[in-house]
């Protein structure tokens, strides 16, 4: 089936070449290999190059204007175009991509100068803490796997006294070309060179200790601060933790993503601290003072003489610190549950129906669940 360039990169038939550039530009991102990993999207990805290719230049959007894809010829074919002064499709990628890292941590990088320095990859790490930590925050020691530049050789990869050399396939360009001829004219594609994989060096003499790679894998300890009042899913960034990068490239950065542990005695909803407490029926009947659990330790609560079951009783800033502004805090709410025995003492019955009496509630065998309905607003 034919496929409509113009459709493929969402432009009109009349747009103009920066229109059609910006177009590219905005689908080749979102659509990359590395950043979109859903099924078709690398073909996806390819057809957007080759829509760019055919419509970038005003020779080729001519003729497919005039003729479609047969007008085209291996252009359309192959992935193929005529360079002209724009200096083959690896120069307009890196000139795009360079330094974009996908957008999410532990992404590949996507640009690399021949030959230059190249970011380390960006590292993640999922860390459990206890509620408290969560809370109050504080400095927490971390390990972590990740490729560090090789001492032994300085990060070239070849035995020390020894220097890669240029690569002959590319004459240390990183990039090979092949020209195409068609009736429409010359084609030249543009490919990472397979010998040196882009770098423009070959080392012939590997380092013994990191086996030419230039870099090994290291376990190292690190001290993170963590904020007080993080959440489920908070992300801290540690800058520069990731992998080293290559040819003295800048190393990446590590992602630390927050999982917090459930607590047996409180629960989180917002910057709120929630919990519950049993009373007696005297104690609500009659109120008191009791000690409770918080989260800064044990704290004096009122209850109000006539408490209600599931009555929520608050204590003001006794809750999370707000991120980012630990002055100011949430509050820790109580909601009271009142224990109503199913067993009395003889005593306590004669006590309680002569209360009943009192009150000219009418009680009798087994009927003093109903006064305390009427106690507690049943």
């Amino acid at each position: 089936m034919a496929r409509d360039y113009y459709e493929i990169l969402g432009v009109a038939r009349e747009a103009d070449k920066e229109e059609i550039k910006q177009a590219y530009r905005r689908l080749a991102r979102k659509y990359h290999p590395d950043v979109n990993k859903e099924t078709g999207g690398e073909e996806r990805f390819k057809e957007i190059n080759l829509a760019y290719e055919v419509l970038s230049e005003p020779e080729t959007r001519a003729r497919y204007d005039r003729f479609g894809e047969a007008g085209v010829g291996s252009a359309a074919g192959t992935g193929g175009f005529d360079v002209g002064d724009m200096g083959g499709f690896a120069d307009i990628f890196e000139s795009f991509f360079n330094g974009f890292s996908g957008g999410a941590p532990g992404g590949q990088q996507t640009a690399r100068r021949r030959g230059g320095p190249v970011r380390g990859d960006d590292l993640r790490l999922d860390l459990k803490l206890d509620f408290r930590e969560a809370v109050f925050g504080g400095e927490k020691e971390i390990r972590i796997s990740h490729l560090e530049t090789c001492t032994n050789c300085s990060g070239s990869g070849a035995k020390p006294g020894t220097r890669p050399r240029t690569c002959s396939t590319c004459s240390g360009a990183g990039q090979v070309r092949r020209a195409t001829r068609t009736p429409f004219g010359s084609f030249t594609q543009v490919s990472v060179c397979p010998t040196c994989n882009g770098t423009g060096q070959v080392v012939e003499e590997k380092c013994e200790v990191c086996s030419g790679d230039g870099q090994r894998q290291e376990t190292k300890k690190l001290k993170i601060t963590i904020p007080a009042g993080v959440d489920n899913g908070t992300r801290l960034r540690v800058s520069e933790a990731g992998d080293a990068g290559q040819r003295n490239g800048p190393p990446g950065d590590l992602y630390v993503y927050l999982f917090i542990n459930e607590d047996a005695e409180f629960q989180r909803e917002g910057i709120n601290i929630l919990s519950e407490i049993k009373v007696s029926y005297l104690q609500a009947i009659l109120g008191s003072r009791i000690e409770i659990n918080t989260v800064d330790g044990t704290e004096e609560l009122t209850i109000p003489p006539g408490t209600q079951p599931d009555t929520v009783l608050t204590l003001e800033s006794r809750g999370v610190p707000k991120l980012g502004n630990p002055v100011s805090r949430g509050d820790h709410l109580i909601t009271i549950s009142v224990d109503i025995p199913n067993r009395i003492s003889v005593e306590e019955r004669e006590l309680l129906e002569k209360l009943a009496k009192i009150r000219g509630d009418r009680v009798g065998k087994g009927g003093i669940e109903g006064f305390f309905g009427k106690v507690f607003g049943g």
